[in-house]
């Protein structure tokens, strides 16, 4: 059980490193605070761990099996990311960029931080049905697949909540360097174009 637990965690941490949406949103949200940023990695861990109890439970087979439910939620999460990086780069063009610190009322609510990360995570067609494919593979011969699966969504989700929260930590250790308002803007725009990109690949994407 220990190998197969250092297996999974090896897997994960693999997963995490791969550049994604997610990542981009983390550090985008980490450059407005360190709070928000930590709060976008909450949201987007409890989709994972939505995720791995559904395909757990046997109900992503449907999501994977239904080309129009899989093409419904590809159509909504490319929206969801198109969204944000009109939203970002907007911001950006109105000059929108400045420094704010956790305490500041002005940083935007925990709650909409949360949500943002959620939401971009259960708008991912791809995120259900690589939860399926991925899980099974680290059930040990013999184990009760259920609860071991939902245990290993558990972990999956608290693992990268740490690994996450170290984007965090490193951006707002930076945050002399980016604080400088040339610097920001770009961030804010490349952040924003990738998210953009990222929701007009979904939308043309069989």
């Amino acid at each position: 059980m220990l190998s197969t637990l250092l297996a999974f965690l090896g897997a994960c941490t693999l997963i995490a490193a791969s550049p994604g949406p997610s990542t981009v949103l983390i550090i985008r949200q980490s450059l407005r605070s360190r709070r928000a940023g930590f709060l976008t990695v909450l949201g987007n861990e409890t989709g994972v761990f939505v995720w791995g109890l559904v395909a757990a439970f046997g109900l992503t087979a449907l999501l994977a099996a239904s080309e129009v439910a899989y093409d419904v939620m590809r159509i909504v999460g490319a929206v969801v990311l198109i969204g944000f990086g009109v939203q970002t780069l907007r911001a950006v063009r109105r000059g929108d960029h400045s420094w704010q610190d956790d305490a500041d009322p002005r940083v935007r609510s925990g709650w909409a931080s949360y949500r943002s990360g959620l939401l971009l995570n259960l708008a991912n067609p791809k995120a259900a049905v690589f939860a399926m494919s991925f899980l099974p593979q680290f059930v040990p011969e013999g184990a009760p697949e259920l609860p071991t699966m939902v245990g290993l969504a558990a972990i999956w989700a608290v693992y990268e909540v740490g690994y996450y929260a170290l984007y965090v930590w490193f951006v707002h250790r930076l945050r002399g360097l980016l604080s400088r308002a040339g610097v920001r803007k770009r961030l804010e725009q490349v952040s924003g174009g990738v998210l953009l990109l990222l929701g007009v690949r979904m939308a043309v994407e069989g």
